[in-house]
């Protein structure tokens, strides 16, 4: 199973931009379609974002689409998650992780999961 790391969380203000990484192991990571999932305090884990394992495919919670990038650069076994114009609606931790199929927004349907990385953001 792959296993993945979060990086890129912190303190940012209403309206600036952040970008969050998520590193992968196992030589067969561009085979995964990676996801990006949230959780907010006292709220239920939810879809944000999946980009396929060759990149060509994206998806976009509503919440997010127009704002927010998904990226992934195989060679270097890592996905983005590249967050423009913030708001206090989008503090959360963030998570990634993997999918053998393309498609699933439900997170009860994955099994590999990055530690989470916790974004902030203050008005």
């Amino acid at each position: 199973q792959a296993e993945l790391v979060e990086s890129g969380g912190g303190l940012v203000q209403a309206g600036g931009s952040l970008r969050l990484s998520c590193a992968a192991s196992g030589r067969t990571f561009n085979s995964y379609t990676m996801g990006w999932f949230r959780q907010a305090p006292g709220k239920e884990r939810v879809f944000v974002a999946l980009i396929s394992g060759s990149g060509g495919l994206t998806t976009y919670a509503d919440s997010v689409r127009g704002r927010f990038t998904i990226s992934r650069d195989n060679a270097m076994n890592t996905a983005y998650l590249q967050m423009n114009s913030l708001n206090v609606a989008d503090t959360a931790v963030y998570y990634c992780a993997a999918h053998r199929y393309w498609g699933r927004t439900n997170p009860d349907e994955y099994a590999s999961w990055g530690q989470g990385t916790q974004v902030t953001v203050s008005s």
